[in-house]
């Protein structure tokens, strides 16, 4: 009479076959995590450029001085903030402004008063009111 049943050798093998599918999966879900997180950087940079005209409909101007522009506006320098996983950064003039923020790859994205929104291999640098 035979036993019926699954041997040890097959069932680690079934065992040993999800571990790998379940790596493939885990490496997809990082790089896919990776993605979503540089889509909403940049979706709070583009949303920036919206809320600087908002502060120059009411304020005539980007930069009033150092302490009031639209760089220290609220709603901006809460974007700002929440666009910079690791470091964030924006300037004001008095008719301009750039503000960019760090992507996943160490690479930057930079929007600013003119209508640019890029990437950039390096910091826009310190009080630069332009991308590039």
């Amino acid at each position: 009479m035979k036993n019926k049943g699954f041997t040890l050798i097959e069932l680690l093998v079934v065992i040993a076959i999800i571990g790998i599918l379940a790596s493939i999966v885990l490496a997809s879900l990082n790089t896919a995590r990776s993605k979503g997180e540089d889509a909403a950087i940049k979706a709070n940079l583009a949303n920036i450029r919206a809320e600087a005209e908002l502060y120059y409909d009411d304020n005539g101007n980007y930069y009033t001085d150092a302490t009031t522009n639209v760089c220290t506006d609220t709603q901006v320098a809460a974007m700002v903030t929440a666009a910079s996983t690791n470091a964030g950064d924006c300037d004001a003039a008095a008719g301009a402004w750039a503000a960019e923020g760090q992507l996943s790859d160490d690479s930057y994205w930079c929007v600013d008063s003119t209508g640019t929104s890029a990437a950039a291999a390096a910091t826009k640098g310190a009080s630069a009111t332009v991308c590039g």
